[in-house]
């Protein structure tokens, strides 16, 4: 197989096996939350109430797919929108208390799952390992793309 073609088929791969680890460990520990659920949670609770957009740019997700996401996540009484009083068209997402009490166990729940997901990797490795997916990353930049505040 081609180098280049490897990378595109283990980048997506190891992307896929992740959210299927994510979710199984997540609802192992009682957390019905997908992973995508998962970071628009982390997005709020990180940086407070915001739009759909803040909350896609953020995440790097369209809109559409987030509207989904807060609709999920609303359902389950995690969130909840409200109005923006300036412009009635758009929404706020707010962190509900359920959401809130969730908040410490599903991090540590997270942290530990991704620490074993990279176990017996070196500091070095994974710091040339982020460096090369932060490289990848800008080498796809697109023309006017917004700045997601990523830095390594």
């Amino acid at each position: 197989m081609l180098l280049n073609k490897k990378v595109g088929v283990f980048l997506n791969l190891v992307h896929c096996r992740f959210k299927l680890y994510l979710s199984v460990i997540f609802q192992k520990h009682g957390y019905d939350i997908t992973p995508e659920q998962f970071l628009v949670l982390d997005a709020l609770w990180d940086y407070g109430v915001q739009s759909q957009q803040e909350i896609a740019d953020k995440i790097m997700k369209d809109k559409n797919s987030v509207t989904k996401l807060i609709d999920g996540l609303e359902k389950k009484n995690y969130l909840r929108r409200e109005s923006y009083k300036k412009d009635r068209r758009q929404n706020q997402i707010q962190i509900t208390d359920l959401g809130l009490e969730i908040k410490d166990g599903l991090t540590k729940v997270a942290i530990k799952a991704t620490d074993q997901i990279i176990r017996e990797i070196t500091k070095e490795d994974m710091d040339v390992f982020l460096r090369v997916l932060f490289k990848m990353m800008d080498n796809m930049k697109l023309e006017n793309e917004k700045n997601y505040g990523l830095s390594f």
